[in-house]
Parts: structure tokens; sequence; C-alpha cells
């Protein structure tokens, strides 16, 4: 008896909750996990007034169609909660796999069943209750193979197949290679264009092909144009590696005398090699052609100079038959591992596998990337001002040592250059041509300063652009790139390669300047050509990206990256200070611009003092700083050197007794002293120091030839996560030098991927050449994936991080144009923090110092390539989400797009991403399911709005940076609190009438029980 109350209690709550909630529900009881054929589904389901209920199946595919197949649909009446069960029919495309009866679907991403409940006499049909079930949908290889019950007639089958057979079509086959479809500047060196072919899918042009590699015919066409005569025996122009690490049909290599080396291959590796007759000229374009045909092999030239054309040609029938297995190896156009690649540039190549053109050389058109870029038009240009140059340097000079001369006027020369006093009548050839005025000025000054001896034209061309950069210093509008451009074009015509990249950066961009492609690729070649850093940086990130009508091409971008990061490398064990330590700092960052720092300002100079009172950490921050150039101060190695020192002796702390021993082991800044350097590497090693480990084996196999010390010293550092252990294993495995075992190159590439992960730039390099040829029967070829690996590795490059310094160095002092160039530079070498801070700049524009159009236009272009970054900034992606959203980049709204770029910031956990995406379904657009699906929050593409919006500020909130707590806390609160009022806003309003009606009669009744206390009281 005393359970009676709780349970009356407990039954009206129930019946309270029922009339809040209303008595229109549908739940789906038992819903399978996938799609499954018959499967017994019970729903349960309620309505308050005359309903219709339906069952439906939302399936989404990868094109972003969305279907919606009608499964079921009964009728409701006001009644008692009932439970129906019913058998669940799906289509048999999203249950089984594709046969000749069951048609093939699209690829289906998500998939989930919904039960929903609608009035009847509701014209609009809105939905009074839902249940949504997902089904985890399989691929289709990967579903089961329906057993058909019935026997289809033979005429009906038939038109089955044939019509899936007609809509099914044989992909596109070529048998034309592009080796190379664009123009690369080869700086002589071991790199070069990689290709690999594969078989072909159609049945009948494999079976030529591989009918055809015992008595080939086909034809390779290379253009040429080659600055230098090969300084080895033998240049690649273009060679074709077996898979047994040998030279296979064709190779073609030029020879130091200038002639074509062609060499081939047959069966049980007998090869022939002959010579052309004719020689490869310089500066001229060339097209090579080289033609196998049976056992007949002929290589053809054609050359253009200017409007002539000369043609030449060798032949030669080999004793032994010819073998070409083109899917066996790879073709590298250029230097590759085992040859350097000719000084030049390497134009369009093409490889026709089984084919070969007719005779017709001399009716040959030359490609119009070739003609776009006049690379010919550029030098004889530079060449005749060249010409001018030195006559003006040579009578300069000769003026110069006459009047040193007994009975000379040398110093009355010198007063008039110097002083400024009434100058003697000029002769005819001082006389400035305008446009050379600068560089007729400065070769004056140089010959006087030199007494007229040493002065070249690399040092004139020097001296233009030490002027273009302190004009650049002193300007403040973007006019000034047009008037240091002639400056910078005159430079490069004297040999000043870091002058040709800066005018290339300016026509590519064109800041201040008229925007223009092709000068901007070609300026680009030429420094790229003279082994410029930058140049090739930059030359890779268009190739990379396919920017400004580049061709996108892998194997280009990895050629020009692969040779900055061996650079990069060497830089890095030969510090200097034209280099700087890159740092990714981004200008939104003010808690790490606040770190930067330089020798007189207080947070370095507190750094001093902490290491004066024994602090090991700040001696350690101040040597580092002091040694790479980092946080702002100017690189010193000795100076390095010297708290390196401090801290190993006087501290004996471990990270200094290991650098010390470094700088000793290398003689950086210091006298080499090997035993010394031993000694502190010992101390920190005993200390426990990993690097110091590694450090030792280095020098067991370098000084003492301990292999096996090496070796064990190498494993145990790397059992304990050391990059440099785990590349020098690598080493010792590819080489064959791990004691009692044979060279293992997958084992070397494992380790080699070990350092690479672990941030050892030598460990990339070495992934990055792996993967751009694959080891046969391990590692497959992966040419996007050894790009990557490589630009990440030239990214580390010290000339690259003295422009991020200079550029960071003029922010902080306020020197918007000049950072805002530097910046632009950097970006234009693919620089993803660059990239941004030229954004930001562009889009702050403090001070209205750049036009709003330009400033407009360099804010998108920048965002736009920051979003493409492998770790782009969620700053740009919620900036070009507003960009989207406020219909600023084509002039129309796009809420599509505002909500792909605010989900990938949310997917980088930027709790503003979700709160954005929370105000789109405020505002009552209806985000994808697409965008849903990668939330993780599919199951609310048909929910109410509210509930869209609580799942998102939900997350926002609980998102791992604080700042953003309070303000998503809000949201949700302002959500729950419109809620409640729309939930509630009749009983409010009740309750108001009933308080206003209520309470003068409250207010009368208090004030009697308070007079009938009072008088009780008395």
């Amino acid at each position: 008896m005393s359970s009676l109350p709780l349970y009356i209690y407990i039954c009206w709550f129930s019946f309270s909750l029922q009339i809040v909630g209303g008595l229109d529900t549908v739940t789906l009881l038992n819903p399978p996990e996938e799609p499954v054929p018959d499967h017994l589904l019970e729903i349960f389901y309620s309505c308050d007034r005359p309903s219709t209920l339906q069952l439906d199946c939302v399936v989404s595919f990868d094109t972003g169609t969305i279907s919606t197949l009608q499964l079921q649909q009964w009728s409701c009446v006001p009644s008692d909660p009932r439970v129906r069960t019913l058998r669940l029919i799906l289509p048999d495309w999203l249950v089984y796999q594709s046969d000749e009866i069951v048609p093939e679907s699209q690829w289906v991403l998500s998939c989930f069943l919904r039960a929903s409940v609608s009035y009847t006499d509701d014209p609009k049909g809105r939905v009074a209750a839902q249940d949504l079930a997902i089904l985890q949908t399989k691929p289709s290889f990967a579903r089961p193979v329906k057993q058909h019950q019935v026997c289809f007639a033979w005429s009906s089958r038939m038109l089955q197949l044939t019509q899936q057979l007609s809509d099914k079509q044989c992909p596109l086959e070529e048998e034309t290679v592009q080796l190379l479809s664009s123009i690369y500047a080869s700086t002589g060196e071991n790199f070069g264009i990689t290709k690999t072919l594969e078989s072909y899918n159609n049945e009948a042009l494999e079976h030529l092909r591989v009918k055809s590699m015992s008595f080939p015919w086909c034809m390779f066409s290379i253009w040429i144009f080659a600055t230098r005569h090969c300084q080895e025996n033998m240049c690649g122009v273009l060679h074709h590696v077996g898979s047994h690490d040998n030279y296979v049909t064709p190779t073609l290599l030029l020879t130091k005398s200038g002639h074509l080396h062609v060499q081939i291959t047959g069966d049980f590796e007998e090869s022939t090699a002959f010579l052309s007759t004719f020689k490869v000229p310089l500066s001229e374009w060339c097209q090579l052609t080289l033609m196998l045909q049976g056992r007949r092999a002929a290589v053809s030239m054609l050359c253009i100079d200017k409007e002539q054309r000369t043609v030449h040609s060798t032949e030669y029938m080999l004793r032994h038959i010819i073998v070409l297995d083109d899917t066996k190896g790879y073709f590298v156009v250029g230097g590759g591992r085992y040859v350097r690649g000719v000084e030049g540039y390497f134009g369009p190549s093409v490889y026709y596998r089984n084919r070969v053109l007719p005779p017709s050389l001399s009716e040959a058109v030359i490609p119009d990337v070739i003609k776009n870029v006049n690379l010919t038009g550029w030098l004889q240009t530079c060449h005749k001002f060249n010409l001018q140059m030195n006559s003006k340097i040579h009578l300069y000079s000769l003026k110069a040592r006459q009047s040193r001369e007994p009975g000379g006027c040398f110093d009355v020369f010198r007063d008039w250059m110097v002083k400024d006093r009434q100058p003697s009548k000029c002769e005819p050839w001082e006389e400035a041509v305008p446009h050379s005025r600068y560089a007729t000025q400065i070769t004056k000054l140089l010959v006087l300063k030199h007494g007229g001896r040493g002065v070249s034209l690399p040092a004139v061309g020097r001296a233009l652009y030490s002027l273009s950069l302190h004009k650049v210093s002193r300007a403040s509008s973007t006019g000034v790139f047009s008037r240091i451009l002639p400056l910078l074009l005159q430079a490069g015509c004297l040999a000043d390669s870091r002058a040709l990249h800066m005018a290339s950066f300016l026509y590519s961009t064109g800041l201040g300047v008229r925007k223009h492609t092709h000068k901007a690729w070609l300026l680009a070649l030429l420094a790229a050509q003279k082994d410029d850093r930058l140049a090739l940086l930059h030359l890779g990130h268009l190739h990379h990206r396919g920017l400004h009508g580049v061709h996108a091409d892998p194997d280009v971008a990895y050629a020009y990256y692969a040779n900055i990061a061996k650079q990069t490398t060497l830089d890095r064990h030969n510090p200097s200070p034209q280099q700087t330590f890159v740092e990714a700092i981004y200008l939104n960052n003010e808690e790490v611009l606040k770190l930067q720092t330089e020798e007189n300002h207080h947070i370095f100079q507190w750094l001093k003092l902490q290491a004066r009172t024994g602090a090991a950490e700040a001696e350690q921050a101040i040597a580092r700083m002091l040694f790479w150039g980092q946080q702002g101060v100017s690189p010193n190695i000795q100076r390095a050197v010297r708290h390196y020192e401090r801290g190993a002796v006087h501290l004996e702390d471990p990270t200094s007794m290991y650098d010390y021993g470094i700088v000793l082991l290398q003689g950086h800044g210091v006298e080499r002293d090997i035993p010394k350097a031993v000694t502190f590497l010992k101390k920190a090693m005993e200390q426990g120091f990993v690097p110091a480990i590694n450090a030792l084996a280095w020098y067991y196999e370098q000084f003492e030839k301990d292999y096996e010390r090496a070796v064990q010293l190498w494993e145990q550092a790397d059992l304990l996560g050391n990059p440099d252990a785990a590349l020098n294993l690598g080493v010792f495995y590819s080489r064959g030098l791990y004691p009692g075992k044979d060279a293992d190159q997958y084992m070397a590439y494992k380790y080699y991927m070990k350092a690479a992960e672990r941030g050892n730039i030598r460990g990339a390099i070495q992934i990055a050449d792996i993967w751009t040829t694959g080891i046969p029967g391990y590692v497959d070829r992966r040419p996007t994936h050894a790009v990557l690996w490589a630009k990440w590795a030239a990214e580390h490059n010290g000339y690259l991080g003295r422009i991020l310094r200079r550029a960071l160095d003029s922010y902080l002092r306020s020197d918007m144009l000049s950072s805002l160039f530097s910046y632009m530079m950097s970006a234009e070498m693919g620089f993803a923090a660059a990239q941004f801070n030229a954004a930001y700049l562009c889009d702050q524009n403090k001070g209205g110092f750049l036009d709003p159009a330009f400033a407009s236009h360099c804010m998108k272009r920048y965002y736009n390539l920051t979003i493409q970054s492998q770790n782009p900034s969620t700053y740009a992606l919620i900036r070009m989400g507003d960009l989207c959203y406020d219909g600023q980049l084509d002039g129309r709204r796009d809420l599509f797009s505002a909500a792909q770029m605010y989900k990938l910031a949310a997917l980088w956990n930027e709790p503003q991403g979700w709160y954005n995406l929370g105000l789109l379904a405020k505002e009552g657009y209806k985000l994808p399911l697409s965008v849903l699906i990668e939330l993780g929050l599919s199951e609310l593409y048909l929910a109410d709005s509210t509930t869209l919006q609580s799942a998102l500020y939900k997350r926002c909130r609980d998102s791992e940076d604080t700042d953003s707590y309070l303000p998503c806390s809000l949201a949700l609160f302002s959500l729950y609190l419109q809620l409640f009022q729309k939930d509630y806003s009749a009983a409010i309003k009740f309750s108001t009438a009933v308080a206003v009606v209520a309470a003068p009669a409250m207010l009368f009744i208090i004030l009697g029980v308070l007079r009938i206390r009072s008088l009780s009281l008395n």
C-alpha cells in the first residue's frame, strides 16, 4: 500500500510528458546494420490525428546526387501506440554485387532509413515526427552475390547484355608518350626528368608491343639547347635504365667533343655503341631524333639559328637484334643517378612507342612553348648589351690608367668624379643610352674605385642588383618596382641570377609592373639554369601546382626540388651569414611575434643574464640563435661557439657538450679538434643524451673505420628514436657496409622512411629518390609522394630563410611594402607561411599602401594557395569561407563553398568553423549531406535546424581552444532560450495573465494576513 502513491505519481508524470511532447511518434525498433535482403523491420508509432506513415531509404552517391526511395506507406488513426512489422525490401543494386541481372550502381557514400509521420489534412505535408537509422554500406565487390531463383528468357538476357556492353568503352590509350611537355633548365648535375611506362590495357596494342620488343619500330624526339660543352667524358641527354640498374636501349649521351654517343643493347647483355658524325652546337635549339627500325638505328639533328635550318644524320646497322622493353626500368631526360646532365635546356621530348614518323626534319615545327619563351631572343639582346658594357669597361679603364701616368690628369679626373667639380667634355663613347644610365654610372665608379683594374661584367651586375634592393628598402609605393625592373634585367644580362629571379617574380605577380607570364618563366629558367636556389624552388612550385600557364608535372617539379634539397643538406653543413634558419611564423600569431628579438632587445639581454647565472637552457637558446640566426638574431658562428663552450665546460650541460663536440668535429667557428670533440661527446652520452650516441657512431665510422662499433651505437640510438641514426643505418644497408650482411635496398628504404618520418632532411631526400623510380618487387613508384618529400626538404634552405627573416624584420619595423615584397617572393616559391602572410598583409592593407584592386586580388590569390597546402591555416580557411559567404570571390554569394571552407576548418579542430556552420544553419541554409558525413553528423541531415545548431555549437564549445568556450556556450544558451520561448510561449503568456489578474487579490490577502499578525502581537 505504501507504494501506491509513488505509482500514481509516475502515471501522472508520464501523462504530463505525453501532453507536452504530443502523441505523434515513430521509432525504428530493430533496423539492420547494413543493407540486407528480406529483413523483418518493427516500427513503433502513434498519432493524435489522422496521419500517413512512410518508410523511405535515402541514398547519397559520390557524384553528389541524393536518391529517396519510398519503401512502404500506410495510414494511422488516433489510438493507442502500436508496432507494425514489415518486410524490408531494398533495391538489389544496394544489397548485391552487380551481374547480368543486377544493375551496376554509382558509388554509394551513405544510406539511411527514415520513418516519418505527416498529417493527412496538412496541405504542406509537414512532418510531425520522424526517426532515422544509418545503414553501413559496402563497396560493390564486398556485397553478396544474389542467387537468382528465376530463369530469364534467352532473348531478354541478350538484350540486357547488349545494353550493358554498349555503355562500356575501352579507355583511350596513347601510343605517343610525352616524356617532357615543357622546358626544363638543366644545371649539368645529376638531376633530370624520370618517367616510367605501363603496359597497354588494350590486348591488341599490348600484343604488338610485346611482339616488337626484339624488333622495335619506334622513335624518340628531344629538343635541346646546350649552353656549355660537357665537362666530363659524357653527359646525359636521354637514357634508359633497366631493372638491374644498367643502361639499356636506348641510351643517348653527349660527349666532351660534342658528338652524340648512341648505345643499343640486345640479347644476352650484348650491346653496341656508335658516335654521330656531327656535333651538337651551342646556344641553338636543336631537335634530336633517334629512330629504331629492326636492326637499323638512325640519329638525326635539326638545328634552328634565326631563320636558318641545318640537318645532319647518322645511320648504323647492328649485327645483333635490338631489344627494347619500355615497361622495364625507367627513362631519364637529362641527368640521373649515374650520369650528369647536359648544361642548358631541354624542350618537349616525345616517344612514339610503335611508329616512326616520315623523314621530314627540314619541315619540323618548332613547339609553341619554345616560341613563347623566346630564349634565343633574350640571349641575343644580352649579348649586345654585354658587348656595349665591355667596351665601356675597357675604355674607362684605359682612361683611368692613362690619367695615372706622369704628366697625366688623374687627380683632375678623380676630383671630377668625387668632388663634383666641373667635368671635362665627355667622349662620344661615354654618353649613356637612357635605359642604361645607371649601368654606365656604376661602371665608371667601379673603374675609378679599382684604378682601372679588376672590373668585370658580373661585378657591374652585382652592383646593379644591390642598387635595386636599396631602392626597394626606401620606397613607399609599388611604383618603385617599375623603376628597378630595367636595373634587374640588366643585372641579369650581366650574369646575376638573383636579379633574374627577382625580375621573374615581378613579372609573374604584376607587383608594380605589367604581368607577363612568358617573360616570368623565361627569367626563372635562366636563373635556375645558373643553379640559383630560389629560382629552382620557384620552378618546382610552378610545375607542382601548374601555375602561370606552366604544365603541372610531378616529375619536372621533383627534378627542381631534388636539386635545391641536395643543396640544402650541403648548405646546412656550411653555415654562412647569407643563410638563416627557416621559421614558419604567421603574422596573426601575436604570441610568436612577441618572442622575436635581436641582440639589443630585452628578451635577448634577459637570456644573457640568465646564462651568466648558470641557466643551461638560456645558454643553449643564445647559442642556437647565434649559430642558426633564429628569432631575429643575426648569425654569428664564432660567438655561438663560445656559448657552446661555456655551457659544455662550466655548466656541464649535455646538450651544450654535444653541440660543442659537433662544431669541434666539423671545425665550424673553431679550429678542428677531434680528440677534444670525442671527449665531450662521450660525456654527453654518459648523461643519456641520445644525439651524442649517433655522433660517436659517426666518429667510429669516419675516423676509426670500426663499422661494428658504429652500427652497435646506431642501433642503440635508433631504438631511442634518433633520426640521424636511422639514416646512417639506411646508408650502411644501401652500400653493403653493414657487417655480415649484403646490400639490401629494401632494408635501406625502411630505415630512410623511419628517418624521414622523424624529421631528417637527408632521409626525406632518400625516400623521395626511391619513390621516383621505385624498387622492383618491393616499392612502387610514387612520383606525387616523392615531390612532397623533396619539397619539404627544399623548404629548409637557409637562403629562403634569409628572405623570410627580411620580410619579418620589415613587418616589425612597420615597413609593410618591403615586408609584402619579400613575403610575396617567398610565396611564389610555394612556402605556405609566406603565402598566408602575403594574403594577410594584402587583407589588412594598413595605411592603404596598396591599390585596392591589387590588394583584393593578392588577398584572394594567396589565401587560396594557402588552403591548398598540406597543413592549411585555419584562419585562411575561415577567411575564404567569409569571402564566399559575402560574395567577394566572383560577385555572388556561394554558401556551398563557404560551408566547405568552414567544414575544413572544423575538421582541423578550429572552433570558428563549427560556429560559422551553426550560423549558416541558423540562417536556414541546409548543410549538404557530404559536409555532415565528413563531420560525423550524417544522422542530422533530416533533423530540424535547431537540433543541428545545437550539435554544431556543442562541438564548438567542446574544442580544445579555451578562448572559444564562452562565445560558443553563449550561442548554445541563446539557442536553448529560443527553444524554450518557442515551446512554452503559450504557457508563459497564460502564466503572465494569471499573475496579472491574481496579483491585486494576492496583495490584499498578504496585507490582511500582516494586519491580523500585527493585531495579535499588540
